[in-house]
């Protein structure tokens, strides 16, 4: 199939509000697929290539918007093998290579097909392309169950291999897709509560957890190999020993456990969470420790526990690895979570999450019944753009513009994002200097006295609240927004929605549906 194809269903979803229109359009692109371009092409629709990150920014790709192609010839094949090779490209000569390639690639294209290659490689796509409308989509095109089809995806973890099996398989290949030890899922996720008692009236009798300032593991065991994933499901287990022999301590043969982890001070208290995502991003184990915390189970010596109640999971939990256990109580009484929060804030922790004991495990959704409490509102959200700084901080990037997600397309196409406020709030010299260099990479345009960049950082920013806006396209901006830190972690489709701030405005269940 030509890359055209796909150009051309993209510029459908683009330019149509209808979810019906998205969904037959994509649902007729894939129905033209052959089985080796399902993968590839669903890569291509997501921006999410299936080799991974690319190592190519928008300044290498822009530089190449020079010749190219009259008519449309590229083909999903060609876009696939040359995405593997950039992924392969490395040692002496890797850049005179790669500059090979990149041209080669952009000669072959169209000006419309290298300007959304371009989009696509820097993740900077917005298409109104969400991951439930392209499900459904493969439902469509598969004849196979919505339901059963969005399940396959959240157990597997993998999209392109799901809508894969329901094309090319059966209807009972789909039904056996279930969780496999080694390969990482999409974890559950937990929606914001202002307290204690709020959470409560939701969850009713709850597990209150300590809520960690640390990162998302997700450690597998099968026998006596261990895998451990981030949140964004990229294998660190070469960079985590510590947690690779915990696991391998526990009384099992095959177990998924979901947790956290980070790093302690001498005191045993926790460091802060640049200290754990540094210990991340090092590709040997460093003098600084980690330690994991686990609050849930999922799968048990062969035995599937996603569709368990909470309780049915902690009672394995404990079984199993009790001295690693988060920090817990089960109560159904206010006074008792309160206390149990206020240990936690005075243990140097965010605050608590606050889980129902009755509801399944609902990987790759938020939750319902988990809940997080802390005592300022913090939200992840998205760097739009940057403006350079003035007197100490000249020729730095440092005033950022901060973006929501706008899943529902309120404010714009759905999936894209909208902006809530500015901030140079909370900015320490080495964040300002490591912003400068990140953002310089990430650059697809300019503002007054600044660049916007592309879409994909996650930044976590507190806040006293929010207040209605006339200025901002959403209605409502940030009041005394500060960085907290950058979530390396999280990608752009985990930020917390422009739904989820318009809700703190006085009325804000009605505001939020507004636009």
């Amino acid at each position: 199939m030509l890359f055209g194809d796909i150009e051309t269903a993209l510029a459908t979803v683009t330019n149509t509000r209808s979810r019906l229109a998205k969904i037959e359009a994509l649902a007729a692109l894939l129905r033209g697929l052959d089985p080796e371009e399902i993968e590839p092409a669903v890569g291509l629709l997501t921006a999410a290539p299936r080799q991974g990150r690319l190592g190519v920014g928008w300044r290498t790709l822009s530089a190449r918007a020079g010749d190219h192609a009259d008519t449309s010839n590229l083909t999903i094949s060609d876009i696939d093998d040359a995405f593997s090779e950039l992924t392969g490209i490395g040692g002496a000569g890797s850049a005179a290579v790669r500059t090979r390639l990149l041209d080669d690639l952009a000669g072959r294209a169209t000006a419309t097909e290298w300007h959304l290659l371009v989009r696509i490689m820097t993740g900077e796509l917005r298409t109104g392309a969400l991951e439930g409308v392209l499900l459904d989509a493969v439902a469509r095109a598969a004849e196979r169950d919505a339901a059963q089809v969005r399940r396959a995806a959240m157990l597997s973890g993998d999209l392109g291999g799901t809508t894969r099996i329901a094309l090319t398989g059966t209807p009972e290949d789909l039904a056996a897709v279930g969780l496999v030890v080694g390969r990482g899922l999409q974890p559950m996720l937990a929606s914001p509560a202002t307290s204690v008692a709020e959470a409560m009236a939701v969850t009713g009798r709850a597990s209150v957890e300590y809520k960690l300032d640390g990162a998302r593991v997700q450690v597998h065991r099968h026998g006596d190999k261990v895998r451990v994933f981030t949140r964004t499901l990229a294998d660190i287990t070469h960079r985590v020993p510590e947690i690779v022999e915990v696991a391998l301590s526990l009384p099992v043969h095959d177990v998924i456990l979901d947790g956290e982890t980070l790093s302690l001070d001498e005191d045993g208290g926790p460091r802060p969470f640049q200290d754990t995502m540094a210990r991340f991003g090092a590709e040997t184990a460093r003098e600084i420790a980690l330690r994991p915390w686990f609050f849930d189970l999922i799968h048990l010596d062969g035995r599937d526990l996603v569709d368990e109640p909470l309780a049915t999971r902690l009672d394995e939990l404990e079984r199993v690895a009790g001295e690693h256990r988060i920090p817990a109580v089960l109560t159904d009484e206010v006074d008792v979570a309160d206390a149990f929060a206020r240990d936690a804030l005075a243990a140097g922790h965010e605050g608590v999450m606050v889980k129902g004991l009755d509801d399944p495990y609902t990987a790759g959704r938020r939750g319902k019944s988990w809940l997080k409490v802390k005592p300022v509102h913090t939200f992840d959200l998205v760097v739009l753009g940057v403006e350079y700084g003035s007197g100490r901080r000249s020729g730095w990037l440092s005033n950022l513009h901060l973006g929501a997600r706008d899943p529902r397309g309120l404010f714009g196409e759905p999936g894209s994002f909208v902006m809530v406020g500015k901030t140079f709030k909370g900015l320490t010299d080495d964040l300002l200097q490591w912003q400068t260099a990140h953002f310089a990479e990430r650059q697809i345009g300019e503002v007054t006295g600044g660049i916007y960049v592309a879409p994909d950082t996650v930044v976590e920013i507190a806040i006293d609240g929010v207040q209605r806006s006339v200025r901002y396209p959403g209605g409502v901006a940030l009041r005394f927004a500060r960085v907290k830190t950058y979530r390396s972690d999280k990608t752009a489709a985990e930020a917390d929605t422009i739904d989820t701030l318009r809700a703190l405005l006085p009325g804000g269940g009605e505001a939020a549906t507004e636009g």
